[in-house]
C-alpha cells in the first residue's frame, strides 16, 4: 500500500489534498461573516457575483452561479424585496430583465468581504514570508482552477 507521502504526489492525491484544505479554508471564511447579516451564503453569492461584474442578466446570474434560472429568479425577487438589488428591462430587449446592486446590496457585501478579509489577513501574519509568496502564487492558479467549466 502506498504511503501517503506518495499518494500526495499523484495528481489524485494533490486533488484530495487541495479539495480537503479548500473546503475547509472555505467553511471556515464562510463562519467569519458580518454578524449582522443574515442573508444565505448562495444569496451571498448572487451580490457577490454583481459586485465583481456589475449589471447582469437573470440567465447570466443563474449560469454565473451554476443553478437553473427558475431558481435564480426566485433569489432576485428575494433580494429585491429586501432591498439590495434592482431589477430593469432591457432598453432593446424587454423580455431580458437586468439586475443591478442597490447601494444596501454594496454595503451588505462590502462589510462580509472586510470581515472575512480581516480575518484572514491575521491568519496569513503568522505565516512565514516564504509560505504567503507561495499562496501569492497559488491564488490567480486557484482562481483560474474555479473559474474552468
Amino acid at each position: 500500500m502506498p504511503t501517503v507521502e506518495k499518494v500526495a504526489r499523484t495528481d489524485a492525491g494533490l486533488a484530495s489534498e487541495l479539495r480537503m484544505s479548500v473546503m475547509r479554508l472555505r467553511r471556515r471564511l464562510a463562519s467569519e461573516r458580518d454578524p449582522d447579516n443574515d442573508l444565505s451564503l448562495p444569496v451571498m453569492a448572487v451580490l457577490g457575483a454583481l459586485f465583481r461584474s456589475g449589471e447582469l442578466t437573470v440567465g447570466e446570474l443563474a449560469a454565473q452561479e451554476r443553478v437553473q434560472p427558475p431558481t435564480m429568479t426566485r433569489k432576485v425577487a428575494f433580494l429585491e424585496e429586501g432591498g439590495y438589488i434592482t431589477r430593469r428591462a432591457h432598453e432593446t430587449d424587454g423580455r431580458v430583465v437586468l439586475v443591478t446592486l442597490t447601494e444596501r446590496g454594496r454595503d451588505v457585501v462590502l462589510a462580509d468581504r472586510t470581515r472575512r478579509d480581516r480575518w484572514l489577513s491575521r491568519q496569513l501574519r503568522d505565516l512565514s514570508p516564504a509560505d504567503r509568496d507561495v499562496l501569492r502564487a497559488a491564488a490567480p492558479i486557484l482562481k483560474n482552477l474555479a473559474e474552468r467549466d
